[in-house]
């Protein structure tokens, strides 16, 4: 979670240097000057750390300037920061009317939702991001989610996925520890632990077994297998 909110800090402190460019060339002369000068005082505020103000002139812009995706993106965005994430998903799922290839509302509506709650409504987000950009921490989320769901074949279909994408040895995950620490794994571990749980809650020991042991060959200190297995 921590890495998905340092993306979209990064994703709203940059997109005021945007905007500017996705001015329509035919705008009148009038609402231009409005908008040029509403975005010089969203970037302001950002830089003063004033939430209040850069929402208020993202409010503007939206009104004055409905069809452009970019505002309710970075609306989104702010409200996700300060953990609003009933108002993110909302501003999110706007934005994805107007683009509905949109990677950055995408992640905050999909991210938004989770936190709230509301899986079966997180899930599809995840599933279009991995879909769109091939991010294989999109595909563990849908898995995860199909799981919590009890969607098992469909998690089972992600997890397959995973273990054979030749990135999920690569990059990590990190999983809380009982010591209230954090560790990382692969996300290949992080996902046959997953399998383990799938196969557990369908009743298949022998299987959930396996899957556990398979974890734990790839990162035999992580924790959590070790916890599920002993857990057997």
């Amino acid at each position: 979670m921590n890495t998905m909110k340092t993306l979209i800090l990064l994703f709203f402190i940059t997109g005021s240097t945007v905007m500017a460019q996705q001015v329509p060339a035919d705008e009148p002369e009038s609402s231009r000057k409005r908008n040029e000068t509403d975005q010089k005082i969203y970037q302001m505020a950002l830089r003063y750390n004033d939430i209040v103000v850069a929402r208020v002139k993202l409010f503007e812009l939206m009104d004055r300037n409905p069809t452009n995706a970019r505002y309710p993106e970075l609306l989104a965005s702010l409200y996700f920061e300060t953990n609003q994430y009933g108002s993110a998903a909302v501003a999110a799922l706007d934005a994805l009317e107007k683009n509905d290839k949109s990677i950055p509302a995408l992640e905050v509506a999909a991210y938004s939702l989770e936190q709230l709650g509301a899986l079966d409504r997180a899930l599809p987000q995840f599933e279009r991001l991995y879909l769109l950009n091939d991010d294989i921490f999109s595909l563990y989320k849908t898995a995860y989610l199909q799981y919590s769901l009890k969607r098992y074949e469909e998690a089972l279909n992600s997890i397959n996925m995973l273990v054979k994408n030749t990135k999920s040895n690569e990059q990590k995950l990190g999983f809380p520890k009982e010591d209230d620490s954090t560790q990382e794994v692969s996300v290949k571990a992080a996902a046959l632990n997953l399998k383990g749980l799938v196969y557990l809650d369908q009743g298949s020991k022998a299987e959930a077994k396996t899957a556990f042991e398979q974890a734990l060959e790839l990162s035999p200190d992580f924790e959590l297998a070790v916890l599920n297995l002993k857990g057997l």
